[in-house]
């Protein structure tokens, strides 16, 4: 039962936190029209929060590991829900960053790290499968919170609607928490059934490293496309409810990816796995670059949405896989960290390439060139026996 708890919890936490991060992208144009900042500095802002995400997850691994997932979720959590309702009083672009440098950061650095590595310590068979239905909770908020949002925005205006955004978060994230707990070490100490590597031996060998460079050229589409996508349909003619709806369908079509690739993990292993989803992605920014009908936009979305879910439920079975649960919080942040430094640069570079260019094309060649060796380096990836340094 308990396992099936911190399963809830997990599921709970990545629903809130990503999907009030997907309807910051809606919220681009209400913080254009009232303020004029521009979508450099809005961009920014993701920018910021992903770039003190990579940084805490070297630390609330660890703090997880030693202390389990409760406490450090519960403080988090509350912190994250905090932050939407202190961006409801902003009215200089300081404040704001200043925001998602601490509050919504704060929230990023704990919902993948802490949540994956307990879902992974819980569940020592079907890694995959499980992790996959965890990230469907991410999918979830993905497709309701950013048209929730919008429908508040439309009644009740930008600032109140981020008080009842920000207050209900807090609470969610704290139940969440309440739900997140370590199995007892005898549980899971003698079931992993691949070999156990000590943090500072996983990080000599070549297949971590390789994970780590795989994170950091697939990342920044991750954090860029989702942020981006809504105010690009906007600019091709989309009315703000409709072009909301680009990420319920990167939402809708990420729950087929995580179930599919979670799945297809267990039987075929990683490498295969992050194949299948890199490729949908790499064809998406290509039909963006090719298409500006919104039929075609809808369409690269959902494809996109299928590589998107899947790769961020690829990750934290792959480094249990090959390095085994004993530090696998440690491990997994660091290998986070790597992604979220250039995670942390695709949004602004994004927004400075739209501010300087007035369209999108040459941010998304850029992200398709850094998928597309990505994918050249995946298929380098050993089988699941840790690689030797």
């Amino acid at each position: 039962m308990q396992q099936y708890r911190a399963f809830a919890g997990a599921f709970l936490t990545q629903l809130v936190v990503i999907g009030l991060l997907f309807a910051f992208g809606v919220l681009f144009k209400e913080f254009e029209n009232e303020y004029g900042w521009t979508r450099t500095l809005l961009s920014s802002c993701s920018a910021i929060a992903f770039f003190v995400m990579g940084i805490l997850a070297l630390f609330t691994g660890r703090l997880s590991d030693k202390y389990g997932p409760r406490p450090v979720l519960a403080v988090t959590g509350i912190g994250y829900g905090i932050g939407f309702v202190l961006m409801s009083k902003v009215t200089e672009p300081w404040q704001i960053l200043f925001i998602f440098a601490t509050f919504v950061g704060l929230g990023m650095g704990t919902h993948d790290v802490v949540t994956l590595s307990t879902v992974a310590r819980w569940f020592d068979k079907g890694r995959g499968v499980i992790t996959g239905l965890t990230k469907v909770g991410t999918a979830i908020g993905q497709m309701i919170i950013p048209p929730l949002t919008a429908y508040l925005i439309i009644n009740y205006g930008l600032q109140k609607s981020l008080v009842l955004l920000g207050i209900t978060a807090s609470l969610l994230l704290l139940l969440a928490a309440l739900l997140m707990s370590h199995p007892p070490k005898t549980d899971y100490a003698d079931v992993d059934t691949v070999k156990k590597v000590s943090n500072s031996g996983a990080r000599q060998t070549r297949t971590f490293k390789k994970l780590c460079a795989v994170q950091f050229l697939f990342f920044p589409t991750l954090m860029t496309i989702p942020l981006h996508i809504a105010v690009h349909g906007i600019d091709l003619g989309m009315a703000f409810a409709q072009a909301s709806f680009l990420l319920t369908t990167i939402g809708a079509s990420s729950i087929i990816g995580r179930l599919v690739v979670g799945f297809f993990l267990d039987l075929m292993g990683c490498r295969n796995a992050y194949f299948i989803c890199f490729i949908p992605i790499l064809i998406s920014l290509v039909g963006l670059l090719c298409f500006t009908n919104h039929s075609f936009l809808f369409f690269f979305m959902a494809i996109y949405g299928f590589g998107h879910g899947g790769l961020f439920a690829v990750v934290s079975p792959t480094v249990a896989g090959y390095f085994g649960i004993q530090e696998h919080g440690a491990l997994f942040g660091t290998i986070l960290f790597f992604g979220t430094i250039s995670g942390a640069a695709g949004p602004v570079l994004t927004g400075y390439a739209f501010d300087l260019f007035g369209d999108y094309n040459a941010a998304f060649t850029v992200l398709a060139v850094l998928i597309a060796i990505g994918l050249a380096l995946v298929m380098t990836l050993p089988k699941w026996q840790p690689a030797e340094p």
